[in-house]
């Protein structure tokens, strides 16, 4: 007999709901509830990233009052089993992430089976399981930071990754939280194609795909969603932008770049796009969100590189990043970063397969942002809906 089970994953980097806590965070949890509530899971997964934000020391325990507020959430009270992870020990500096992984269980879904990396094998979940701090002797999670000599001449920061696997429905899985590397400076985004960033992304995702099907434990298909930071390729896009008008670069007295302008021909020579180290500012903001920002994906180019391993469900939302983080303008960008697709779901080809059995059915595959037209901070979350079936014996 083919039954299913509707699963819901959100990742959502958090960083700015702890430095202005009051303002957004309250409309943050509706919209998360109102999407739990539309597409009605019965196991929800949760990946977030900057855990505390930016002023981690000073911010963390928001952090953990966020997470307590969500587990003892009216609208999740009917999830009777739940695990969190939250690596919040930033004095531990060599393994910190900021990652925090919320799973929820709801009591209508029987026989939901957790690995212990440990012993090698699935146990059943149980009631309520809560880790915050220090993750190094828990059995069910499998956590790293990206090692400093991938990359000896950035500063790292946070960035890693946090693995759980499970058994749902008699079909073992990895879900995979994951923050890779940012783009430090706009200029150095435009010098080439690929960026360096970009190049740095590429290697950190390569390791934790090489990873997840390394002879360590059996080979399980896998869902890999974060923040991947994934930028589109900005020289290419620069060059499409300003295609008309003139490009001016202004340097300092080292030859460095510190401004490029691309202003129109005629029209007084109107500013068309203005960047800096932080600084994305273009006229026609407007064009990110047209459509969904659809005539710039063929400049997101970063995932390519992984077709042979990983697939996405169609992007039919506008760039997930920078948003503003003025509650009053929730669809307006900020003029920091170029707009992109930062926040992603990807998977392997053999979880892409099961996700769409017996897609005949009612139930479809949904891809899309959380809080469409709600300040969620500069981040808006990412979630994809759909019914993992199998043949139940």
């Amino acid at each position: 007999m083919d039954t299913s089970t509707d699963v819901l994953l959100v990742t959502a980097n958090v960083g700015s709901l702890f430095d202005n806590v009051g303002e957004i965070q309250n409309g943050w949890l509706q919209e998360l509830y109102r999407t739990i509530h539309k597409y009605q899971p019965q196991f929800i997964a949760l990946h977030f990233q900057e855990v505390g934000g930016k002023d981690y020391m000073v911010n963390m325990g928001n952090a953990e009052n966020f997470f307590w507020l969500l587990e003892s959430s009216e609208e999740l009270k009917d999830f009777d089993r739940t695990c969190i992870y939250v690596d919040s020990q930033f004095q531990a500096e060599e393994g910190f992430t900021a990652l925090g992984s919320m799973y929820f269980i709801h009591k209508t879904l029987k026989n939901v089976y957790q690995y212990d990396f440990n012993v090698k094998d699935f146990k059943a979940v149980l009631g309520q399981n809560k880790y915050v701090g220090c993750l190094d002797t828990v059995t069910t999670v499998e956590k790293e930071k990206f090692p400093k000599n991938f990359w000896p001449n950035f500063k790292w920061s946070r960035k890693g990754f946090m693995r759980t696997r499970w058994i749902i429905h008699n079909q073992g899985l990895d879900l995979v939280n994951i923050h890779l590397f940012h783009d430090a400076s706009n200029l150095i985004a435009c010098n080439a194609s690929p960026s360096i960033y970009s190049a740095n992304r590429k290697n950190a995702l390569r390791y934790v795909i090489n990873r997840l099907s390394d002879d360590r434990y059996t080979t399980l298909p896998f869902f890999l969603f974060g923040d991947f930071n994934f930028r589109l390729d900005t020289l290419s896009l620069v060059q499409h932008l300003c295609t008309e008008s003139e490009v001016q670069t202004v340097k300092d007295s080292s030859n460095e770049v510190q401004k490029i302008f691309c202003e129109e021909k005629d029209n007084d020579h109107q500013v068309l796009l203005h960047i800096e180290e932080k600084l994305f500012q273009y006229l026609h903001q407007a064009l990110f969100r047209e459509d969904n920002g659809k005539a710039l994906l063929k400049y997101d180019k970063e995932v390519a590189a992984f077709h042979d391993d990983i697939k996405e469900e169609d992007i039919s939302f506008p760039p997930s990043y920078p948003y503003s983080e003025d509650y009053s303008k929730p669809t307006q960008y900020m003029n920091t970063r170029c707009p992109a697709w930062c926040d992603r779901i990807l998977m392997s080809h053999s979880a892409h397969d099961f996700i769409h059995m017996g897609e005949h059915d009612e139930k479809t595959v949904v891809y899309n942002t959380v809080g469409t037209n709600v300040c969620m901070g500069d981040h808006k979350p990412v979630f994809l809906s759909f019914s993992l079936k199998t043949n139940s014996h």
